[in-house]
């Protein structure tokens, strides 16, 4: 079984747009999830300390996973927000004004796909006809086409059963799926389940990047603002990758998930953080064009329409 306790504390988070409103000058707006530098910039309050200077202030909101933050971001109930490769896919798709601010390389790869007590899969072959867990949307959905693609199987070859992550856990653990692709925390601590294997790790199927997205008026009339929160979050993502054990203590704090699962993550994250490059929006829209030629976004889309770029300082 999973530990439930943990899993109810990973999975206890704000998923709800709100309707659209009006921006707040002096107010930085961020959506974040159960984990990242995110959490620990606001366990440091960094982000305040360095907007302080610009006259702001910050309020955070929680969300469980991305599509519900850009839906947030998308009607104005949030400014800026992190998310895996996925979610503004959609929301561009969708004709959200978004913009792509910043990336972390490599920040989703701690993600698998995972298989319960007694499964006889061992192969990503063997997931052929079988039913697969995954939030819809979400870089769990990348990572499913791509295992596919990279077993030489399609997406009509599995039975796809889309559900939040509290729900596919729920179906996971009462046998109800044969597989679950999720992230971390949620991962990590759905490995200490009695009998749960990894098929097949995120870093052995294909890249997989995390984003920071802005709504585009947002960046296009506070940019020193977006600015200054970026390179606040550069400085914490340096000190992550060189203080990972206070990492761990910081985020279990910060989230409620212990700290063995939390500690497990963090081993395995990636916490570089910078500007978009052309390697990165090769990469996002390869993933753009996937979901585009399974018919799952309606139109094509072009990644660098959405990409922001910091309007030069003077002097």
């Amino acid at each position: 079984m999973l530990h439930r306790r943990a899993l109810l504390a990973a999975l206890a988070a704000v998923p709800v747009a709100r309707p659209a409103r009006a921006a707040e000058p002096g107010v930085l707006r961020i959506g974040y999830q159960k984990n990242g530098i995110l959490v620990v910039a606001k366990q440091q309050g960094l982000i305040e300390k360095r907007l302080e200077a610009l006259g702001q202030t910050v309020r955070w909101t929680e969300f469980s996973f991305g599509p519900p933050l850009l839906e947030a971001l998308s009607v104005g109930g949030i400014d800026i927000g992190l998310t895996g490769d996925a979610p503004p896919i959609f929301a561009q798709a969708a004709r959200s004004n978004l913009v792509y601010a910043a990336a972390q390389e490599g920040g989703s790869s701690g993600a698998a796909i995972l298989l319960p007590k007694g499964s006889a899969l061992r192969s990503l072959a063997d997931l052929k006809g079988k039913r697969v867990a995954f939030a819809k949307g979400t870089s769990a959905h990348n990572l499913t086409i791509a295992a596919l693609e990279k077993a030489g199987l399609s997406y009509a070859d599995i039975e796809p059963v889309t559900l939040a992550p509290a729900d596919a856990a729920a179906a996971f653990t009462r046998g109800g799926v044969d597989a679950w692709t999720i992230w971390d925390p949620y991962l990590a601590i759905a490995e200490q389940g009695e009998g749960v294997r990894v098929l097949a790790y995120a870093t052995a199927i294909t890249p997989q990047n995390t984003f920071l997205l802005a709504s585009r008026p947002f960046a296009e009339t506070r940019a020193p603002v977006l600015g200054a929160a970026i390179e606040a979050l550069g400085a914490v993502a340096a000190w992550c990758a060189q203080n990972r054990g206070a990492v761990a203590e910081l985020l279990s704090q910060g989230t409620g998930v212990p700290l063995p699962a939390t500690r497990r993550a963090v081993d395995r994250a990636e916490y570089g953080f910078g500007p978009m490059t052309d390697r990165i929006v090769a990469q996002q829209q390869a993933v753009a064009d996937r979901f585009h030629a399974l018919k799952l976004i309606p139109k094509p889309i072009r990644i660098a329409d959405a990409v922001w770029t910091a309007p030069a300082r003077d002097g």
